[in-house]
């Protein structure tokens, strides 16, 4: 049976609800018949749910998206700590349960991201742990024009690997400076060993985007997460402090190279809390979000909390800079 679970801001239905019509359907079995209706919501709605499915195991879960017929992306050139559970098969992303995630699509700070990805609640808190969704062409158009535009050239995002953030060996999974090296020239990223021997890297990417199946223009990046301004005022003013802006952590910049105002991701944030659906997770639920169509998070929670993610399909822009 198919429904929406909300109505969300804008007119969007996201997400589109799929229940088996006998309890404890196995979510396998009933993929033959579902997989066109599935195709169809993620490209008119970009998500769906399958709630009341019996999923087994985290195996049964990577079989489910295996079977969408695109091989299962490793986590490369990674942003957060996640840890493998299955070959292709992710932790969700590892901060402590205190924090909350903002809105994100999945690798939208690189220039190549899964097309499709796939959360299976193992574990649902039993307070808070939400992955809130929102849909990516309800906020490019809810998005001021002004900064669409100042957007659309692009961005630098700058990341300086060390103590401060994710370690550059375990962003590229390799102790191996000459295999960084190599990749970071196979996907266009600048790349500086400092004098201390950590990294620099720098690489200019998508504001937005134009989505290859769809042709919808869609808000695409992770500029507010690097953005220096995500960081908490103390921490920020201890870390600028300390290191001094060019070896802030992270942070991102327009793509001629100048800085981006405060009050320009004051005016982002407002617009992705607009546009943000927040339902509970059951346990044994499967979401499904066409990754450039829909952006995901996660709230703050309390008790145990067991979500596993899986993405397939690269896509690349490699040649529109």
């Amino acid at each position: 049976m198919t429904t929406f679970l909300s109505q969300a801001p804008d007119n969007n239905r996201l997400p589109v609800l799929y229940t088996p019509s006998a309890a404890g359907q196995d979510l396998m079995s009933a993929l033959p018949a579902l997989a066109g209706d599935l195709a169809r919501s993620l490209n008119d709605v970009g998500g769906v749910l399958l709630r009341g499915y019996d999923v087994p195991s985290v195996a049964a879960f990577r079989a489910f998206a295996e079977a969408f017929g695109h091989p299962l992306l490793s986590y490369e050139f990674a942003s957060t700590p996640r840890s493998a559970v299955q070959s292709g098969v992710y932790t969700s992303t590892e901060y402590p349960a205190h924090q909350h995630i903002p809105l994100h699509n999945e690798q939208a700070y690189t220039r190549e991201w899964p097309m499709k990805i796939w959360f299976h609640c193992v574990t649902a808190s039993p307070m808070g742990g939400e992955t809130p969704i929102a849909d990516s062409r309800a906020i490019y158009r809810a998005m001021p024009e002004a900064i669409r535009t100042r957007f659309a050239s692009g961005l630098i995002y700058e990341r300086n690997y060390g103590e401060f953030d994710v370690p550059w060996q375990k962003v590229f999974n390799t102790e191996d400076r000459a295999e960084v090296e190599a990749f970071c020239q196979r996907a266009r990223i600048q790349c500086e060993w400092k004098p201390d021997g950590d990294l620099r890297t720098r690489q200019h990417c998508q504001g937005v985007a134009r989505h290859p199946g769809t042709g919808d223009m869609v808000w695409f990046n992770q500029a507010h997460l690097f953005h220096v301004s995500n960081l908490q005022p103390e921490v920020r003013e201890s870390l600028e402090d300390i290191l001094g802006l060019e070896n802030m952590p992270r942070n991102v910049y327009f793509a001629d190279g100048s800085p981006i105002p405060d009050a320009m991701f004051d005016e982002v944030r407002k617009v992705l809390a607009r546009q943000t659906v927040i339902f509970p997770w059951q346990a044994g639920d499967v979401m499904m979000l066409d990754n450039m169509l829909v952006a995901h998070a996660r709230t703050p929670f309390e008790g145990p909390r067991k979500v596993v993610v899986a993405m397939a399909e690269s896509h690349s822009n490699f040649n529109e800079f």
